[in-house]
């Protein structure tokens, strides 16, 4: 039997691995990317803000636990990320940005994550595996927790996919199969969001076995950017299952779509990950991946993935901190309800 050690492991292991690989595709398309590489299979450098971010996330759960709030994580903000940022964030998400000037204004969540207007984004959704490797086998509560981290840099659709991403990863830690992790994201989010309707479109896509059918089933054509968090999640779902749960066929097929590539590379990742184990990550791939930069977020410089995980592992093994979390109801249709930003009209 995997054991929750092993799974964390290659849950944060396959997140990074999935940055570092989509990384050089991101905004890319299909074609491009088969025009360059034919397939994307081989690490070219170092991940981006996605693997930065779940470190971050990761620590905030290490020291709080399962009572973990907005207020903490907002305040974790103020006290660790703000002071060591001079200008502009480099390599974070419209939402992250966003969140640190509100921040800098005094607001407080939820405003933070609604003042932007960019609180549909994928930031939360790229940061949610810590949470369901926190909860194995308890997609519900892995949903409650990141929702607290959402309520600081995002609202609406943003929290559905951080919860629909957090739902799937701790169902993977519980050893579902890839369908049932699916089915997990499915019930922590409301079935009629946008989130939950793209991953049901993505799945039936899979079908037809083209990149390009995926695309026609959840991508915002005309917006500028890709970094929207409905299309994301149901691309990296749609590759998590086209790999059948194993990391490499995941990772590349998620990668392959383009658009938000190493985000999709990186959910897809954690998710397989987190079904596979450590050993269930290419040899080659966990090789490249080396400590964090620090490149966005300086108080992570220096951290690796994988003594990450060993901590979420150990305050896992001690309790996780369940006495002072408020309960958990487990209803769906309680996500999302933060919504107040504007979202591309296709998506709607």
């Amino acid at each position: 039997m995997t054991s929750p050690r092993d799974r964390a492991r290659g849950c944060l292991l396959g997140l990074a691995a999935g940055d570092a690989l989509g990384a050089p595709a991101e905004n890319l398309t299909p074609e491009e990317i088969r025009r360059r590489w034919g397939r994307l299979t081989e690490i070219e450098g170092g991940g981006t803000d996605d693997t930065e971010y779940a470190i971050y996330a990761a620590s905030l759960l290490v020291r709080h636990g399962h009572a973990l709030t907005a207020a903490d994580v907002a305040a974790a903000y103020r006290a660790e990320v703000i002071p060591r940022v001079t200008g502009p964030m480099r390599g974070a998400g419209f939402s992250e940005l966003g969140t640190v000037e509100a921040l800098r204004r005094g607001l407080e969540p939820p405003l933070t994550g609604l003042v932007h207007n960019h609180g549909w984004s994928d930031g939360l959704a790229m940061r949610a595996a810590p949470y369901g490797i926190f909860c194995p086998g308890d997609p519900a509560e892995a949903a409650r927790l990141i929702e607290q981290d959402g309520l600081v840099s995002a609202s609406g659709e943003g929290i559905t996919g951080g919860r629909a991403v957090a739902g799937a990863v701790a169902a993977a830690m519980g050893g579902a199969t890839p369908q049932e992790v699916v089915d997990a994201a499915l019930s922590v989010v409301p079935a009629g969001s946008w989130t939950a309707r793209n991953i049901v479109r993505a799945r039936e896509a899979l079908t037809a076995g083209d990149p390009a059918a995926l695309h026609d089933a959840v991508v915002v054509r005309h917006y500028p950017w890709t970094d929207v968090a409905p299309e994301a999640v149901a691309l990296a779902m749609a590759a998590f299952l086209a790999g059948d749960g194993d990391v490499e066929a995941a990772v590349t097929y998620g990668v392959g779509l383009g658009r938000d590539a190493d985000t999709i590379g990186a959910i897809a990742g954690a998710l397989a990950g987190a079904c596979q184990g450590e050993s269930g990550v290419p040899p080659r791939w966990a090789a490249k991946i080396g400590p964090v930069t620090g490149k966005c977020l300086p108080v992570v410089a220096g951290r690796h993935v994988l003594d990450v995980a060993d901590e979420l592992a150990d305050r896992l093994a001690e309790g996780g901190g369940r006495a002072g979390a408020p309960a958990a109801t487990g209803k769906p249709a309680e996500a999302g309800r933060t919504a107040g930003a504007d979202v591309p009209a296709e998506g709607l």
